[in-house]
C-alpha cells in the first residue's frame, strides 16, 4: 500500500538564492550532499518516479534549490550540490554559506537527509555540513549512497566510519545505507520523510 505522502510527486519550483524561496507553507525535507553522490537518482527512487529529478553523468548540475511537492503534504528539497570543481571558488563560496544558511535558518525545514558517497571517507564539506548541523536540533540522518558497488564487509565498515565522522563533529545521527539501484535503505528514508510530514518532530519522536 503507497503511503497517501507518495501518492503524487511533482516538480514546482527552483530557487537560485535565499529571496527566491518559496513561502514555508508546508514542511520541508532537504537533500544536501556533494555534487556527485547521487542525489537526484535517489530523490527519484525514494518517489517511484524514473525522471521526476533530472539525473546527469556530470555533476553540477543542480544550481538552484529544487523544490518537489509531495501530496500537498510536504516538500522533497534538492539542495545544490555543494563542492563542484568546474564553477569559481567565488560561486563554491556563495552556495556553501547559502545551504548553510537554509539548513540552519528555514523554518519549515524538518529533516535533512544529508547524502554521503558510501566508497570514500567523508570529505572537509561533508565534514563542515555535520559541524552545521550542530546549530540546529532539526532531525538529521547521514544517508550512504551506492550501496550496489559495496561488497559485504564494506557495508559495515562504511557505517561505522560514517558514524564516527558524526561523533568527530559533535552529532550523533542515524546512518542508513542506501542504493538507488537495488532499493536498499528507501523504506527506511521513506518512514523519516513521512515523519517530517506531521508538525515540527523531534529526533526522539522520530527515532521512536
Amino acid at each position: 500500500m503507497i503511503d497517501p505522502v507518495f501518492r503524487s510527486a511533482e516538480f514546482t519550483h527552483a530557487a537560485p538564492s535565499w529571496d527566491a524561496l518559496p513561502p514555508p507553507d508546508l514542511p520541508e525535507v532537504a537533500l544536501v550532499g556533494r555534487s556527485n553522490v547521487g542525489k537526484s537518482s535517489l530523490l527519484n527512487a525514494i518517489v517511484g518516479r524514473k525522471a521526476l529529478a533530472r539525473t546527469s553523468g556530470n555533476p553540477g548540475k543542480t544550481r538552484a534549490f529544487n523544490f518537489y511537492r509531495l501530496s500537498d503534504a510536504l516538500f522533497l528539497v534538492d539542495l545544490p550540490g555543494y563542492g563542484y570543481a568546474k564553477v569559481s571558488q567565488t560561486e563554491r563560496d556563495r552556495w556553501a554559506r547559502l545551504i548553510e544558511r537554509y539548513v540552519t535558518e528555514r523554518e519549515a525545514l524538518r529533516l535533512v537527509l544529508h547524502l554521503l558517497d558510501s566508497r570514500h571517507d567523508p570529505t572537509a564539506l561533508d565534514r563542515a555540513v555535520m559541524a552545521a548541523m550542530m546549530q540546529t536540533p532539526v532531525p538529521y540522518v547521514a544517508v550512504l549512497t551506492k550501496a550496489d558497488k559495496l561488497s559485504g564487509n564494506e557495508r559495515a565498515k562504511v557505517i561505522r566510519r560514517a558514524s564516527e565522522a558524526l561523533v568527530a563533529a559533535g552529532r550523533g545521527a542515524p546512518v542508513v545505507l542506501t542504493s538507488a539501484q537495488t532499493g536498499r535503505g528507501l523504506d527506511e528514508l521513506r518512514q523519516w520523510i513521512e515523519g517530517a510530514a506531521g508538525p515540527s518532530p523531534s529526533m526522539a519522536d522520530l527515532e521512536g
